[in-house]
């Protein structure tokens, strides 16, 4: 079954969220994030915007070009290949259809071909991996804007996709903010770090670390102790 939904945007948050790295708001999560295996195809790309969803089964890639109508400037194409490790559904053309309707990037769980074309388009493509076998226009399935799992990652549409050379992040509208905010504070905390462990000082004792060693470190000798 072939499912269209209407589109979904939501780009409040992305001139914030490109204001931080998605590593430092790494520190704050424990889902959201897609496998490291979902890579650039090529290095130093810096993405975010809001989700554009599509489910694009095994070797039909029907919705993946019929996407290209219906995204906005700024949207990311995220793609579900619902488990299809061997069919690229996005290579030079589709590629470029999308750079020309100012797609932000385009995430794939999944190979994707031509990458010598793609990396001098200059669209930012995250896949697993490569591949010279590649879809077809059947018209059998598919969906967009519906909710999907990417990379292990489930995608909604107009989530906040965060994406450098380090991995992507998916952010819901909801608490984008107050992660985006974290990150930000952290990150401007960094450069004194950075002065004080120059001057000698443990970096241990400047985070933490060192302190809650000595707490448990602490609490061990009490247990042995019986004390505990």
């Amino acid at each position: 079954m072939i499912k269209i939904n209407p589109r979904v945007g939501n780009r409040d948050l992305v001139e914030q969220a490109g204001q931080v790295s998605p590593a430092t708001i790494g520190h704050y999560i424990h889902s959201g994030f897609m496998s490291p295996e979902i890579k650039p195809l090529y290095r130093n790309v810096k993405v975010c915007g809001p989700a554009f969803t599509v489910r694009a089964p095994a070797n039909d890639s029907t919705l993946v070009h019929k996407s290209i109508d219906l995204v906005q400037p700024g949207d990311i194409i995220v793609i579900d290949r619902m488990g299809d490790s061997v069919h690229a559904c996005v290579g030079e053309v589709v590629a470029f259809a999308a750079k020309e309707k100012g797609v932000a990037a385009i995430i794939i769980d999944g190979p994707a071909t031509d990458s010598c074309e793609i990396t001098e388009i200059g669209i930012p493509v995250f896949s697993r991996g490569l591949s010279a076998v590649t879809t077809k226009l059947l018209g059998l399935a598919g969906e967009i804007n519906g909710k999907i799992q990417c990379g292990g990652a489930i995608v909604n549409p107009g989530d906040l996709i965060m994406a450098d050379d380090n991995g992507v992040l998916v952010l819901s509208p909801e608490e984008a903010p107050g992660l985006i905010e974290k990150a930000r504070i952290s990150e401007e905390k960094e450069g004194s770090t950075k002065q004080r462990i120059a001057a000698g000082e443990s970096l241990a004792v400047i985070t933490g670390a060192e302190a809650l060693l000595d707490g448990r470190i602490t609490r061990t000798i009490l247990e042995q102790r019986g004390l505990g």
